[in-house]
């Protein structure tokens, strides 16, 4: 595997800045360029985005190196083999799209989790609508997304090999998005905190594979480093 990160090249920034303007779908579009594939090859990195002095940069985890791709951008790569061990603490950075499957009229589907732990607010009180359920007890918006992604990121760990530190666990940014003319939604939040290392096999295939869905989106890709 190889650990890569993209920024702009110096006396590109503008440029780089420029390409990236025109939304996420251009922004998967644009990655995929830097591994070409066969036709219907799966696609085989992840990556997240990042933001330094108001300019883009990612960091990739990849089957392949990518390829350097003009003049705007500078790409440095390295292998990507960490040394862990059971009982090991990280701190990490992670962009996810948190969902949970639900059967609906005999289907299965992917529900965003914030919405769907209000709806299933609003159903244990008889409600049809958010706004119906008393203030009193109408839990905050931000109280919601904390809750219900943290429920999420604790069941990724048991699965990843993997467990967060509760009290360090900070979630922000819950963002919607609308891509390729309003055909394709899907929901970021972003993650800090620690871990603990509780099964290195698993987690080193979580560090490779990531977590959740969206991830040609940008999502799943955990970052991690040992504690200064």
């Amino acid at each position: 595997m190889h650990f890569s990160l993209i920024s702009p090249r110096p006396g590109g920034e503008h440029q780089a800045a420029h390409q990236m303007l025109q939304g996420p779908y251009r922004e998967h579009q644009w990655l995929w360029r830097l591994f070409p594939a066969e036709p219907g090859a799966p696609r085989d990195f992840l990556f997240k985005r990042s933001e330094v002095g108001g300019l883009p940069r990612y960091h990739v985890v990849s089957a392949r190196p990518p390829l350097q791709e003009g003049l705007a951008w500078q790409i440095q790569t390295k292998p990507y083999a960490p040394q862990l061990q059971a009982g090991d603490v990280l701190e990490f950075e992670l962009c996810a799209n948190p969902v949970v499957t639900r059967k609906v009229n005999g289907r299965h589907a992917r529900h965003d989790v914030v919405m769907d732990a209000k709806r299933q607010l609003m159903a244990e009180r008889g409600l049809a609508t958010w706004s119906s359920v008393p203030v009193d007890e109408r839990p905050g918006h931000h109280e919601v997304v904390a809750q219900a992604c943290s429920r999420w990121l604790v069941g990724q760990g048991e699965r990843g090999g993997f467990e967060v530190l509760p009290e360090q666990l900070s979630v922000e940014g819950y963002q919607q998005h609308v891509v390729k003319n309003g055909k394709l939604k899907f929901t970021t939040v972003e993650f800090h905190g620690a871990l603990v290392v509780t099964d290195v096999q698993r987690f080193v295939t979580t560090l490779h594979r990531g977590l959740g869905h969206a991830k040609a989106f940008g999502c799943g890709l955990m970052l991690v480093r040992r504690p200064v």
